[in-house]
C-alpha cells in the first residue's frame, strides 16, 4: 500500500509522533478572559439591573442578563474580525468557536456565586450586596475562567481562533 495514502491524522509524518502543542502564555489567557469578562459584564449588569428595576422575578432577570452576556460578549468578537475584513457568516463562525466555552463557564460561575451569596437574589440595585455579589462573581469567575482559555489556546481552540483573523 502506497504510504502517502495514508492520512496521518495530525500525526508529523517526519517523527511518527503526534504534534506538540505549544502552551498559550499566561498573558494571552488572561487578555482573552478580561475581553470575554468585558462583554459579559456589560450584558449581566444589564440584564440584572433591567430585570431588578422591573421588579421581575428572579428566574427571568438571571435568564435575561445572562442572554445579554452571550449577546455583548460575542459582539465584541464579532466586531473585531468584521473590522478585520471577514464576511458576516465568517465573523459569526469566528466568535461563536472563539467565546462559547469561556462566557459558558463565565455565567455558571458567576451567576452559581450570585445564587448563593444569601440574600443577592432578593437585593436592589441601591443595595451593596447586589453590586459586591455581581463584582465578586465577575472576579472569581475571571480566576477560573483564565486557566480554561490558557488550555484552549494551547490547542487552537477559543480565542486563538479570533486572534487567526485580527
Amino acid at each position: 500500500m502506497d504510504p502517502s495514502a495514508h492520512d496521518h491524522g495530525g500525526h508529523d509524518a517526519h517523527s511518527g509522533s503526534a504534534p506538540r502543542e505549544a502552551p498559550a502564555p499566561w498573558s494571552m489567557a488572561a487578555k482573552a478572559t478580561l475581553h470575554c469578562l468585558t462583554g459579559c459584564a456589560v450584558g449581566e449588569i444589564l440584564g440584572m439591573a433591567v430585570g431588578t428595576a422591573l421588579e421581575w422575578g428572579n428566574l427571568r432577570t438571571m435568564l435575561l442578563a445572562i442572554a445579554l452576556a452571550f449577546l455583548f460578549g460575542y459582539s465584541l468578537t464579532l466586531f473585531a474580525v468584521v473590522r478585520a475584513g471577514l464576511d458576516l457568516t465568517s465573523a459569526v463562525k469566528v466568535a461563536l468557536a472563539a467565546d462559547t466555552v469561556s462566557i459558558a463557564v463565565m455565567e455558571l460561575v458567576d451567576n452559581a456565586i450570585i445564587v448563593f451569596t444569601p440574600g443577592a437574589m432578593d437585593a436592589q440595585l441601591s443595595d451593596g450586596l447586589f453590586w459586591s455579589s455581581l463584582l465578586g462573581g465577575f472576579a472569581v469567575a475571571f480566576v477560573i475562567t483564565t486557566p480554561v482559555n490558557k488550555w484552549m489556546i494551547g490547542r487552537g481552540k477559543g480565542h486563538a481562533v479570533a486572534h487567526a483573523h485580527h
